[in-house]
């Protein structure tokens, strides 16, 4: 990979590229093996540059946000793996808010805040990105992004660039177009959100910050939920009552304080918490018959 790496790096800062690079540094679970190149993008040039390069010479490619709703194996990946950096963030009238992919989602609940806008306060304890919440449809408090969705802008495999509506992006239960076409890159997205008091807007996001602090384990390393709702079950609650929270393979462990979350006590690699979730979903199917579906994705060899 060292004869790709120098191509690009003519074309892209140096200090944004790196060999080897262990994908632990940058997942919230902190575990990965190590990325072939990996490389911060700050421009859709740039992007555009790197897409073309590999795809020319048929290197797989792997795009991240904030990696918070992935599990990186631990032999790592194969070609180039892209972090979108991709920042900016911009009131465009009076209750439109343009974002790049990669603006995380408590700055944008706060400058929504400074705008007087409600509507986003639902998501400021999410630990990810605007481009991850639109690939996976996030939600939290009952409200999945999908709601506050006014526009997205995506480039495809051919180096496209289109724009979409909220229904073109065919949202579904943390699922997406983006999710459906791995090809298909997100560079922003407006948001469209109400007028509302600035008072009510800050108690509603300290509610929702204080409430996910007495929920759930934000202390440990975790991906979040690591499974999805079923269509009439809550696959954490089943884990709950199958006597599970406590449960460990190696230092990856279900959460004491919430099911839905396997969280990485120590060192855990990739093939304790893929064991880990196969224990749980065996155990959740042994006494409920049901199978819960894994919500996070996985991603290397």
């Amino acid at each position: 990979m060292e004869d790709i790496y120098n191509e690009i790096i003519k074309r892209i800062n140096k200090n944004n590229v790196y060999l080897n690079e262990p994908m632990c540094n940058h997942t919230t679970f902190k575990i990965g093996g190590p990325a072939d190149i990996f490389i911060k993008i700050e421009t859709i040039d740039e992007l555009k540059y790197v897409v073309e390069t590999c795809n020319s010479k048929n290197i797989p490619t792997t795009i991240i946000g904030n990696g918070s709703n992935v599990l990186v194996r631990d032999k790592g990946i194969r070609g180039v793996t892209i972090k979108i950096n991709f920042k900016e963030l911009e009131l465009i009238n009076n209750n439109i808010i343009k974002a790049g992919s990669g603006v995380l989602l408590s700055k944008i609940s706060n400058y929504a805040y400074e705008n007087s806008l409600t509507g986003f306060e639902f998501a400021c304890g999410i630990p990810g990105t605007i481009g991850g919440a639109i690939r996976m449809n996030a939600g939290a408090h009952g409200k999945p992004i999908s709601d506050v969705i006014y526009s997205t802008t995506y480039l495809d495999e051919t180096g496209k660039i289109h724009k979409i509506n909220n229904k073109e992006n065919e949202f579904e239960y943390r699922e997406s177009l983006f999710s459906k076409n791995n090809r298909l890159i997100i560079l922003g997205t407006e948001i469209k959100l109400e007028e509302g008091n600035k008072e009510e807007i800050q108690k509603t996001i300290n509610e929702n910050i204080k409430f996910r602090k007495e929920t759930q384990p934000i202390n440990l390393p975790s991906a979040g939920c690591v499974f999805k709702r079923g269509q009439n079950f809550i696959s954490s609650k089943l884990i709950d009552e199958c006597g599970l929270k406590g449960l460990n393979v190696g230092d990856a462990k279900v959460s004491e304080k919430h099911a839905g979350f396997i969280v990485n006590t120590g060192n855990s690699t990739a093939e304790d918490v893929l064991k880990l979730m196969e224990m749980i979903k065996q155990k959740v199917y042994e006494k409920y018959k049901v199978e819960i579906e894994r919500e996070i994705e996985i991603l290397g060899e």
